[in-house]
């Protein structure tokens, strides 16, 4: 691997008096506690609680900015200006920034998602790719991510393992698709998982996407059908305590 840009994503600047309000009765995380170097996996879900755009917040002073998928930027930025309505609030890809990451770079953020992931942060383009590389580890420690994988307006978000990922707050009020991902999770109802199976074993009712270049097959389970020795130990470890619980 050469360089750390990650180029398969992209940036959205938010600036406004406005924008940390209006996220915060949009996504999944709580926003007005935002800081600082300390990203935040959320997402933006459909009112019946599945996944439509998942994406990282950082601060840059007073202005949020959003860590998404470059080929999602451009509708996340249209369907985020549906939800403006006459709020202050501005909404532009920023193109002098890009994504970076490196398992490297200590003196960097970890990833927000857990911390096996490496470390991520924005600055300037660089030489080099990094996506491919980021991508295969982050696969193979079976956390997945994208309208591809997760399937939009397929998966109940907390069935693409958010919680476990830190992709939800429980006390930070209302927000899109809140109701139904409140209920599953004080009732303790994820009976469904997203997981990775080798290809070659494979089932296509239960798909959300084939992976032939990594050889894997990404897959929506009932938790008790799942073989708790082929997950990574962090879901697994999750699995186990929900069934306990």
């Amino acid at each position: 691997m050469t360089g750390t840009t990650l180029t398969d994503r992209a940036i959205l600047r938010l600036s406004g008096e406005d924008v940390r309000p209006l996220l915060q009765s949009l996504l999944t995380r709580d926003v007005l506690t935002l800081a600082e170097g300390k990203p935040r996996w959320t997402a933006l879900l459909t009112p019946q609680g599945k996944a439509l755009f998942d994406f990282i917040l950082w601060t840059d002073g007073d202005d949020v900015l959003i860590d998404c998928e470059a080929t999602q930027a451009d509708a996340l930025a249209k369907r985020l200006t549906l939800y403006r309505l006459r709020r202050k609030a501005v909404i532009a890809r920023e193109d002098d920034l890009a994504v970076h990451w490196s398992l490297e770079a200590t003196d960097r953020p970890l990833d927000p998602r857990l911390p096996a992931l490496g470390h991520r942060w924005l600055a300037r383009v660089t030489d080099g790719d990094a996506s491919a590389a980021f991508r295969a580890h982050r696969l193979s420690l079976g956390v997945f991510e994208g309208a591809g994988e997760l399937g939009q307006d397929q998966t109940l978000w907390l069935e693409t393992n958010a919680e476990e990922l830190h992709g939800v707050d429980y006390d930070k009020g209302c927000y899109v698709g809140q109701e139904n991902t409140a209920r599953m999770h004080y009732r303790n109802k994820v009976n469904r998982r997203l997981i990775a199976v080798p290809l070659a074993q494979a089932d296509e009712k239960r798909q959300r996407a084939a992976l032939t270049d990594l050889g894997l097959s990404i897959e929506l389970h009932r938790v008790d059908s799942i073989d708790h020795d082929a997950l990574p130990a962090w879901l697994a470890t999750a699995i186990e305590g929900q069934a306990a619980e």
